[in-house]
Parts: C-alpha cells; sequence; structure tokens
C-alpha cells in the first residue's frame, strides 16, 4: 500500500509530501487527526518544498557574486549605517512601489554585502532579482557577440523585480556604456526597482561613464524615487584583520635591531646595498 502510493505521489510530482508522509502518517494516528487536518499538514509540506525549490532557482537565477545573510552583518562596526534603514528596506516595500536605493560610500564598507543581502530578502519574498556588477553590464552589452542581440539581453535587465548593479566607479568606463546604462535606467523608470552601488560621489559620474549628458539623464530618473545612504568609515571587510592586530600586536623590536628586508640590506649611511652572498641567501629561502 505504502510503495504504491509513494510512485502515486512521485507521479504527481509531490515529492515533498512524499517526503514526510510516513512521519505525518504516525502523526494522523498517534493525535487522533481528523482527515481535514490530516490533508492540511501534508499539503503544507509540499508547499514547503516547492517554495525551498523556488527560492534556490531564484537565487541561482540571480547570480550573486557572494551571498551572505542579512543577520551576519555587523553592524557594530560601522555606525554610519543604520540598522533600522536596511532592516526597513528588507520588508522590499521598495521594491513594490518601484522605488530604487543608491548606496554610496568608499571601498570596502559593506555595500555589496547589503544589496546582496537585500536581494535575497526579495527572493524570499517572491521578488525577482538580478545581480550584476557595472564590469558584468558592460561585458553583457559591449562584447561583439552582443550587439547583435541587444534586445535579448535588454530584455534580461528588465524582466527582473529587483535589479542590482554593483561597484559603479571602480574604473573608467568604455565608451557607450553610458547609453546602455541610460536605456537601462530609463526603461526600468518608475515600474522596477533598481537598488545601485557606486564608490564615487555623483559628480564623478559624468567621468565614469565618458558622458556628462548621459550620466545627467541616468541620475535625474534614478534619483527622481532613490533612497540614498551615504556611508563612511573604515573597510568593513578588514573589520576582522583589525582586531587580530590589536589583540596580537607584534613584539617590539630592539632599538638596535636590523631592518629586515627582501634581497636587499642598509648600510650604516642609508644607502641600499645589494646582499653580499646571493648564493647562499637562495640556497637558504
Amino acid at each position: 500500500m505504502k510503495d504504491t502510493l509513494q510512485t502515486t505521489l512521485r507521479q504527481l510530482r509531490l515529492s515533498g509530501l512524499a517526503q514526510t508522509l510516513d512521519v505525518r502518517l504516525q502523526e494522523a494516528a498517534g493525535h487522533s487527526l481528523s482527515h481535514a487536518e490530516f490533508l492540511e499538514l501534508i499539503l503544507q509540506d509540499e508547499l514547503l518544498v516547492r517554495s525551498e525549490r523556488l527560492i534556490d532557482r531564484r537565487v541561482k537565477a540571480a547570480q550573486f557574486r557572494e551571498l551572505k545573510p542579512l543577520d551576519e552583518f555587523d553592524f557594530a562596526f560601522n555606525p554610519s549605517i543604520h540598522k533600522k534603514q536596511i532592516f526597513d528596506l528588507a520588508t522590499c516595500r521598495f521594491v513594490r512601489e518601484g522605488r530604487d536605493v543608491l548606496f554610496l560610500g568608499p571601498p570596502g564598507t559593506g555595500k555589496s554585502f547589503l544589496v546582496q543581502a537585500l536581494g535575497f530578502q526579495a527572493i524570499k519574498q517572491s521578488f525577482v532579482v538580478l545581480y550584476r556588477s557595472i564590469f558584468d553590464v558592460v561585458r553583457d552589452f559591449l562584447h561583439e557577440e552582443a550587439v547583435a542581440e541587444d534586445d535579448k539581453v535588454l530584455a534580461r535587465y528588465l524582466k527582473p523585480d529587483l535589479l542590482i548593479i554593483d561597484d559603479m566607479g571602480m574604473k573608467q568606463l568604455p565608451r557607450r556604456s553610458g547609453e546602455v546604462l541610460f536605456e537601462i535606467i530609463m526603461r526600468r523608470y518608475e515600474t522596477r526597482s533598481t537598488m545601485m552601488t557606486s564608490n564615487r560621489p555623483l559628480e564623478d559620474w559624468g567621468k565614469l561613464v565618458g558622458d556628462v549628458p548621459s550620466a545627467t539623464a541616468i541620475l535625474d530618473r534614478f534619483l527622481h524615487h532613490a533612497e540614498v545612504l551615504s556611508i563612511t568609515g573604515k573597510s568593513y571587510r578588514l573589520r576582522h584583520q583589525a582586531v587580530s592586530a590589536s589583540e596580537n600586536p607584534a613584539e617590539p623590536k630592539p632599538a638596535n635591531s636590523p631592518i629586515k628586508t627582501t634581497g636587499t640590506t642598509t648600510g650604516r649611511k642609508g644607502k641600499t646595498q645589494a646582499p653580499e652572498n646571493t648564493a647562499s641567501s637562495a640556497s637558504v629561502a
């Protein structure tokens, strides 16, 4: 009977229900569950498995670079990042309202961590998300094969409920990048949400894209309904190294101890001299 039932469940693609069926049958017998209660439990099991699989597929399709959950972020490290503001964004109300978000701040302050974690929150709330660095955007649109397929590539950027463009400002972009970015922002304007990060001030965007009019048009639309978060402070990536350095400071050297260098020695008058015995040094190394 059970084997036949399991086969039927697999044929109906009810794998979530099949996984928990034995446990639910024991629970029903032990707690005298009604038929309706038992049916509700096994259907909830199936829905849960389907939901988890859908989330896994959407996370994979989003192409996050390094995804970590929001509760792993160390808000105490950088007071300029307001926890309440981030968790308000995590409700994804801005996605439902078609608003945009811009994170501004120096490299290493946690911008990429936060936008990817917020993207994951959006996926868990049934939104479709796409994560791309600005370098990915340039490669997607500007390589030779993409020129003939611009409409297909553009459609990929227009479809997601939330588009995340990371690392704006890491380097100057190739010619025509401004046109590409402007079309993405213009076509998503007031219809889909876009989240961006940048380590350069807004007045530098004209130089970054090599097209001041395009940069002006991009910012005009993007900032119209955008929430801007300005982050300052030290590098979030190097926080553990800073703690380790303070907890395990290097042992102080005697005042007359020699300064170690690689491949050179320091003479009495501070001049750099070549090592006297290169061969022996190489054999020791």
